[in-house]
């Protein structure tokens, strides 16, 4: 991703361990803006409040808004979507919408997705994939507004992943085999609209204004994301003061729901 694909950074997981293989040779680092570094797992705040609909219950995180299972091993994880369009105005903005693996209860994060970046009031759009700790990787592929994605995040064992992702618009796809480097722990899987992090003093980025996405298909294991005994929770994005930074509506057929921004921080 934009704000975060430094070479420096992928130089450093590579020598620490995590390895790619078999990934695409149009997966490329792409250097990010001055002073953002890796993102990472949901940073939750607040008590939970109890769900409604069959969800588990409501959590409030600064950097992800969507729907995670919570119980369970999870080995694959699927959804659609089609890319937002960024409305951009001064500065920069960043919003990156994704189906991944790990990350809500765990230190890791086996995802893929597509991004809108607001660069010097320009909207900027790129696919990626990452297995955080280490470094995301973009894409060289065009992306554009409009375009409909499928991805699927699968656990192979070990420490393998499979991470596809197509855009069926543009008429490309990828399926890149990549190894963690640890053990995953496969605690949970979610579909989510995020506020990439970190600047360097460790904050959230700004919230590109998106408009609304639209995520159909969400699965778990092969089941609807909304499935009682796959503890789904739903995630709200919050600012420090509390406030939401978008919106994601009820789940539809368990495993359909649109997020539309609200604000940038």
């Amino acid at each position: 991703m934009l704000r975060r694909s430094l070479i420096l950074f992928a130089m450093l997981a590579l020598s620490a361990g995590m390895a790619f293989v078999g990934s695409d040779a149009n997966a490329m680092a792409r250097p990010g803006p001055a002073g953002v570094n890796l993102g990472g797992p949901i940073h939750l705040v607040g008590p939970a409040t109890q769900g409604v609909g069959g969800i588990r219950h409501a959590d409030q995180s600064t950097n992800w808004s969507g729907y995670a299972d919570t119980s369970g091993r999870f080995t694959r994880a699927s959804a659609s979507w089609t890319q937002p369009a960024g409305h951009c105005g001064s500065g920069q903005q960043f919003a990156a919408f994704w189906v991944g693996i790990d990350g809500f209860n765990s230190s890791t994060v086996e995802q893929t997705g597509s991004e809108v970046d607001c660069i010097g009031g320009r909207a900027e759009y790129v696919a990626w994939f990452e297995m955080f700790p280490g470094p995301s990787q973009n894409y060289s592929n065009t992306v554009r507004a409009g375009d409909h994605f499928n991805a699927t995040v699968t656990y192979n064992g070990g420490e393998s992943f499979t991470l596809f992702i197509q855009d069926t618009t543009e008429g490309w796809s990828h399926s890149t085999n990549a190894s963690l480097g640890s053990a995953p722990g496969l605690s949970s899987a979610e579909v989510i609209a995020e506020a990439p992090c970190c600047t360097s003093s460790g904050g959230i980025l700004p919230l590109t204004n998106f408009g609304t996405v639209n995520f159909t298909g969400s699965t778990a294991n092969g089941e609807a994301i909304g499935t009682s005994s796959l503890g789904p929770v739903e995630i709200n994005m919050i600012n420090n003061s509390g406030q939401l930074k978008d919106s994601c509506s009820g789940l539809s057929g368990g495993e359909n729901f649109s997020c539309t921004w609200i604000r940038s921080s």
